[in-house]
């Protein structure tokens, strides 16, 4: 068993990516059921009985490990990571901010970080203020990103292997048993995805996000500067997208951007997250499924 099965306690070094607006518990359940890490996205919440209600709900569902992502600008991290602990949690995965104060409050609670990170200069900085692990995400992956200049997973992943000696799991680019086992040829002991199962029956994506994923094509997603100008998020270009992109004139589309356009009705502005592994994927499948055929590349 590798160091990170260990620290994670599933059976597949498999952790669902984290998505804040889809704090499904039916979904963290369903990958941990299948032998996964499932993982709530607890880093944008501001209500400490809303973390505890989301862990019950886990928990009437599945028996089996989970975890959560702590986004450390979080002013409430340190208040959500001793609920967590006092719930039998094991291990999370910090993001978004400086490691060096909150993973000594994480070690002091008996528990295990992975830190994510985006660079090579990152990840040591990680290990130095204590990382436990490390996610380390390619420039194709989704969610937010930097505005820097970035390495793709394939070129990320063995960089950090080379300079650091705590587990690695590889995100961005992966979405079955290729990108799963290419992840451990270059060096990580487990994977994080997020689009896959964003496309999964059990994912709270309305139908016409997994949709788009689904018909996501070659170069079908696109960085969208986010209103701080600090950070991007990946999106699926729309046309709507790339009309306003295409404006010389423009320069911050996010805030026209409708984000939960099922309430709205007004999919034309719709923000569908996505990572470029979404031209891979072509059907919408059980979490089950998805992780089974993952393994199978290691396992068979």
């Amino acid at each position: 068993m590798s160091e990170l099965l260990r620290m994670l306690g599933c059976r597949y070094p498999i952790i669902q990516g984290p998505i804040g607006m889809f704090n499904s518990p039916e979904m963290v359940a369903a990958v941990s059921e299948a032998g996964g890490y499932g993982l709530l996205a607890i880093g944008f919440i501001n209500e400490a009985d809303k973390v505890k209600r989301l862990i019950d709900d886990v928990r009437k569902l599945t028996d089996k490990p989970f975890g959560a992502n702590i986004v450390l600008m979080n002013p409430h991290s340190s208040e959500y990571l001793k609920i967590l602990a006092e719930a039998g949690v094991k291990t999370v995965t910090t993001s978004v901010g400086s490691p060096k104060e909150i993973y000594p409050v994480i070690h002091d609670l008996g528990m295990k970080g992975i830190h994510v990170v985006l660079s090579l200069q990152h990840a040591v900085s990680a290990v130095g203020a204590g990382a436990d692990a490390l996610v380390v995400v390619g420039s194709e992956a989704g969610g937010l990103r930097s505005l820097n200049s970035e390495s793709s997973t394939m070129v990320l992943v063995p960089l950090v292997a080379d300079q650091v000696t705590v587990p690695i799991v590889a995100a961005g680019g992966i979405a079955d048993s290729r990108g799963y086992k290419a992840a451990l040829a270059l060096g990580a002991q487990g994977v994080q995805v997020g689009t896959r199962f964003l496309a999964s029956d059990e994912s709270p994506a309305s139908a016409l996000w997994k949709k788009a994923i689904v018909e996501c094509p070659d170069g079908g997603t696109g960085l969208i500067p986010l209103e701080n100008g600090r950070l991007a998020q990946r999106l699926i270009m729309t046309p709507w997208i790339r009309k306003r992109l295409a404006d010389p004139g423009e320069k911050n589309i996010a805030a026209e951007l409708e984000r939960n356009p099922d309430a709205t009705g007004r999919y034309e502005r719709a923000a569908f997250g996505s990572g470029q592994v979404g031209a891979l994927i072509r059907d919408i499948r059980p979490v089950k499924a998805i992780i089974e055929e993952m393994v199978s590349a290691i396992t068979s």
